[in-house]
């Protein structure tokens, strides 16, 4: 990848990289700090990198930057693990937003980048088994899952109305 095409990947993809980063961690700081990590990462190796898989590369590497940096803050939630009925709610709320972004705050890390690189920003199976390093059929359970314990978190939609 030349310089030129590192700045039309930096201009392409920062802002997507940036909402993608934010929306799993919700943190401005550390989102804007993963991303410019990643560019960093991605610069070092820019020789190495494709033109046309600039894209999938800067994903990756945001991703894995994501989950170190999770990683070393806190342990893993396995979602086998969580207790569901202290995580299902029947407060009425006006706000679906708030209930959706509360509701994707109780999954396990992995299963919440997958289900944001589906649901937002429209990535296939294949694609984010790439960004992940998950496998196809690995991607699409955790999506089942994420989407099983978000039915049930949420409820019934008149619930929310």
């Amino acid at each position: 990848m030349t310089r030129a095409e590192y700045n039309t990947a930096v201009d392409l993809y920062a802002d997507n990289l940036y909402r993608f980063i934010l929306k799993n961690i919700q943190d401005v700081d550390k989102s804007k700090d993963i991303v410019q990590d990643t560019f960093l990462k991605v610069w070092n190796r820019h020789g190495e990198i494709a033109s046309e898989k600039a894209k999938s590369y800067l994903f990756s590497t945001g991703y894995r930057t994501m989950i170190d940096l999770i990683r070393k803050e806190k342990k893993q939630a396995r979602m086998e693990e969580s207790d569901l009925l202290g995580h299902v709610t029947t407060d009425q709320y006006s706000d679906l937003q708030s209930v959706l972004l509360a509701a994707l705050d109780q999954l396990p890390e992995a299963q919440k980048a997958v289900v944001l690189l589906r649901d937002y920003e429209g990535y296939n199976y294949s694609e984010i088994g790439e960004i992940t390093g998950l496998t196809e059929s690995q991607v699409k359970v955790y999506i089942y899952r994420a989407r099983k314990f978000l039915q049930k978190y949420i409820g019934n939609m008149e619930v929310l109305i």
